[in-house]
């Protein structure tokens, strides 16, 4: 099967001329406009570019992985909502249509034992109660998220903020392989790049796109999940936190802003989702 234009123009665009990509207009860029500013970029070989784009679409279809545009049916709704969504998502595994029904549980890298206690137990009220359990493939909460949702025999999302290529924290490649099988890893960005200082705000910010809400079980003065809250904020996702975040000034601001709720345990979460006009049946 050959690959459709539009996405292999995309993909020469990120390539080539990443900063570009902001000029392409919100929604679904058109083919024409992402050749257009190739052409402007690189004059004499954007056709050279796309020609490569196309060839390397079809190895890492060959490998198992697919890259869906913005433009593609298969690019999940609730992202495509967002301001910024990324124009394109390369994912290992299958993304399905329940996955819409999806929440986010995240948090520190180096959790408490209560801590891991409480993503384990959240994992799997969200499962039982017909939820995908999305988290960054990070260590600490969210190995444990995903782990736990893989015992389970339930559907787990990793978001990451590097291509597919890499295994990144080295520690964590084994279970990345297992998302894989079972489940789907999701990146924005080409398979070749590596992780940075960058990348992972981008990601955090897609993983809240991609979810209904975001539930931060414990996390320091200096955590990433910040970003993510604000991002939950942003889009108009739920922000669940748990009691022991209050410890940080930064979690305790976001307490009063809309959506943003402090509970106590798993059936707590669970409630305040079902009562929420954003879930989706």
């Amino acid at each position: 099967m050959g690959s459709d234009p539009s996405t292999a123009a995309l993909v020469a665009l990120l390539e080539h001329a990443p900063a570009a990509v902001a000029r392409l207009s919100g929604g679904c860029p058109r083919q024409a406009d992402t050749e257009a500013i190739l052409e402007r970029e690189l004059g004499l070989f954007a056709g050279a570019a796309i020609a490569g784009a196309e060839a390397r679409l079809q190895a890492w279809r060959n490998r198992g992985w697919s890259v869906v545009s913005i433009s593609d049916d298969r690019y999940p709704g609730l992202l495509r909502e967002t301001a910024e969504p990324p124009p394109l998502l390369f994912i290992a595994g299958e993304l399905r249509a329940d996955d819409r029904r999806a929440v986010a549980v995240v948090g520190t890298r180096e959790p408490s034992a209560r801590g891991r206690a409480l993503a384990a137990e959240l994992t799997r009220t969200l499962l039982a109660a017909g939820y995908t359990v999305v988290s960054g493939l990070a260590a600490g909460i969210d190995a444990v998220a995903h782990r736990t949702a893989l015992d389970a025999g339930g559907r787990t999302l990793a978001v990451i903020g590097n291509g597919l290529e890499h295994r990144y924290p080295p520690q964590n490649a084994g279970l990345q392989r297992w998302i894989e099988a079972d489940g789907a890893v999701v990146s924005q960005f080409l398979p070749s790049a590596r992780p940075s200082r960058r990348s992972f705000p981008l990601r955090n910010a897609t993983m809240s796109g991609l979810t209904l809400a975001t539930v931060i079980v414990e996390a320091s003065a200096a955590s990433g999940t910040r970003v993510q809250a604000r991002a939950a904020l942003s889009q108009g996702r739920r922000l669940l936190l748990m009691p022991a975040l209050l410890a940080n000034a930064w979690a305790r601001d976001l307490v009063g802003h809309p959506g943003v709720q402090v509970l106590d345990n798993a059936p707590a979460v669970i409630g305040a989702l079902e009562r929420s006009a954003a879930v989706v049946a």
